[in-house]
């Protein structure tokens, strides 16, 4: 088994979210999977495993240090840029196939960039009025600030808090704890004719309560531009902020097609490749 280290989403060298990738990740077992994981301390670390639909160029595991996740945004990009540098060969030209927990997932090549589509929101809806207000005491905002409430949930259950401003959500001041499970963003538009349109920051609980920041997410982004592309708050393209208060310089990328399908994209960067892993009997 081989480890790749790359960074996802960075505006430069080493500004982006960074992701273990394992090859050969059948060698290994959940509880290994999870401890490597751990032990790495990244917000998710990838295990490539054969494919099980046919339609798939390859099949990736996810995991974050309190568990396994059916998706998640960075490590898609990061896993396709990691199989295609050690020569995987997608079946389709144009298109690699990732399978995944929530199913197949269409990655594209857009010159230096890789984008993943956006998959299918599995909630929806505003946010209740307790939940909005919990959301907004764990984030540290006034409630003043808060536009709009919204599930976004596609894999993660990501809540969403639309503020004011990107001002807003820089000047967020989220709690040191929240309860497992918990997990949402702020977004907030800079102002027009900015090189950036919206500023995000997302939160989660990688377990025992503490409340961690996420350097830059792609499904968080996933579900905020569904979200804006849907409402008319955004249209075609734009280009996302994410990362500043824990010393990234994140940019996403999000447009939709014309078939109405969303596209999250950024630039990737192997870090270093080739680490082998022991295996012994699925140990790590």
């Amino acid at each position: 088994m081989l480890l790749d280290l790359v960074d996802v989403f960075g505006s430069r060298a080493l500004a982006g979210n960074p992701l273990g990738v394992v090859h050969g990740g059948a060698g290994l077992d959940d509880e290994a999977m999870l401890r490597l994981t751990q032990w790495l301390g990244f917000s998710e670390t990838t295990f490539l495993v054969p494919p099980e639909n046919p339609e798939a160029d390859y099949r990736v595991r996810i995991f974050y240090p309190a568990g396994e996740l059916p998706f998640a945004g960075h490590p898609t990009l990061g896993t396709c840029h990691a199989w295609l540098r050690a020569g995987g060969k997608p079946k389709h030209d144009g298109v690699i196939v990732q399978e995944c927990g929530v199913g197949l997932v269409e990655v594209r090549q857009e010159n230096e960039l890789l984008a993943f589509k956006a998959p299918p929101l599995s909630r929806t809806g505003a946010l209740s009025d307790t939940e909005r207000s919990e959301a907004a005491q764990l984030a540290g905002v006034p409630e003043a600030a808060v536009v709009e409430a919204v599930h976004i949930a596609n894999g993660p259950n990501w809540q969403l808090l639309r503020l004011r401003s990107a001002d807003d959500v820089l000047d967020a001041e989220p709690a040191a704890k929240a309860p497992e499970g918990t997990e949402f963003g702020l977004a907030g538009p800079w102002p027009e004719g900015s090189q950036i349109s919206w500023e995000l920051r997302a939160f989660f609980v990688p377990g025992h309560e503490r409340f961690a920041e996420d350097p830059v997410t792609g499904s968080f982004n996933a579900g905020v531009a569904m979200h804006l592309f849907a409402n008319g708050l955004a249209k075609d393209s734009y280009i996302a902020g994410q990362g500043q208060m824990v010393g990234a310089d994140g940019r996403i990328h999000c447009s939709i097609d014309a078939n109405g399908a969303v596209w999250i994209g950024g630039k990737v960067a192997t870090i270093a490749a080739g680490g082998e892993l022991p295996n012994s009997g699925g140990q790590a």
